[in-house]
């Protein structure tokens, strides 16, 4: 038997760092194994740190899957981010513990699910402007609350990106910007309003914020929000929204949906498909073609722009005496 521990530690200490693996990467592959260690252990009674490698076998993978999907209720693309980050591990193992060589083989094998395309959801105006001013800007709390809001929709940067956002990554003044590296290592400067950049800047300025605090901080003002604290701030203040806002109510409102609204807004102002993919920082357009099919408005205005002129309707006259008087029979 082989303990997990020395495994799993070493997938992150050497082989992550040797392939030099994203800030990113290592917190998102973290997270998948946090979740998946909880799950071993309320399912077994094991703790984490007594796990045996062949505790992981294909059929707890597999389980764990569907629980966070059946359970957790996220999407079929998070569920294949995880197993993406299962997979990985497994590959570093089937060097290491080749005694496990079978079981390792069935966990490489578990494919991953196939998801059906869905249009993004993102917020109306009436919509955004309801979830900005849900929180209580009377209190500390919510003024932060209202600033990574705002932050959020008008720059569209990822919940990762806001959380590792400190003071010395934005500018003020002319040029204001946010600066970060996103997937791929991908640097990038986005452009905030000035509207944003004084909301920004006046909070920073009563905080006494250092160049390296975070700018979204927590209760205590010590570390960084984490990326669960903003999505379950996100969905408190989505909830109170939809008590003046109904149309919230049916929507699932996350940071993802803050980010499309980003997206939705540039595309709706005519900003092109190249733009806005460098805006929001992906690699391509492919990722961002999604939100031409989510538009209605542009289909709407294609159409109008390729339906025919409409000919005022003729009322119908036979051609003929005779066949008057069939047609009026």
């Amino acid at each position: 038997m082989t303990p997990l521990a020395p495994v799993l530690q070493g997938f992150f200490t050497r082989h992550l760092a040797q392939r030099q693996a994203s800030a990113h990467t290592v917190a998102a592959y973290r997270d998948c194994f946090r979740l998946l260690l909880k799950f071993t252990q309320a399912r077994t009674g094991t703790a984490p740190a007594a796990l045996q490698v062949d505790d992981l076998d294909a059929e707890l993978i597999s389980a764990f899957l569907d629980h966070l999907e059946d359970d957790r209720h996220n999407s079929i693309r998070t569920r294949n981010h995880r197993l993406i980050a299962i997979h990985s591990m497994f590959s570093y193992a089937a060097l290491r513990c080749p005694d496990h060589a079978d079981q390792i083989r069935q966990v490489l094998a578990i494919p991953p699910k196939r998801a059906t395309t869905t249009i993004v959801s993102f917020l109306t105006t009436t919509e955004t402007d309801a979830l900005l001013t849900a929180p209580d800007r009377d209190t500390t709390l919510g003024r932060r609350d209202h600033a990574l809001l705002l932050t959020a929709v008008q720059t569209g940067l990822r919940v990762s990106e806001l959380t590792a956002l400190r003071r010395r990554h934005l500018t003020f003044g002319t040029g204001a910007n946010a600066y970060t590296i996103g997937k791929g290592r991908r640097e990038r400067h986005t452009p905030l309003t000035p509207s944003t950049a004084r909301l920004l800047n006046t909070w920073l300025d009563d905080r006494h914020a250092e160049p390296d605090d975070p700018v979204f901080a927590t209760h205590h003002g010590g570390g960084a929000l984490s990326t669960d604290a903003v999505a379950d701030l996100v969905d408190k203040h989505a909830a109170t929204a939809a008590a003046v806002c109904s149309s919230i109510a049916s929507k699932r409102v996350t940071p993802h949906t803050l980010r499309h609204t980003c997206a939705m807004n540039l595309l709706s102002a005519g900003v092109d498909l190249a733009t806005i993919a460098l805006f929001l920082g992906h690699a391509n357009t492919r990722a961002t073609e999604i939100y031409l099919h989510a538009d209605l408005a542009l289909k709407e205005r294609a159409l109008a722009k390729t339906a025919p002129t409409p000919v005022a309707a003729r009322r119908y006259r036979p051609p003929d005496t005779l066949l008057a008087f069939l047609e009026a029979l």
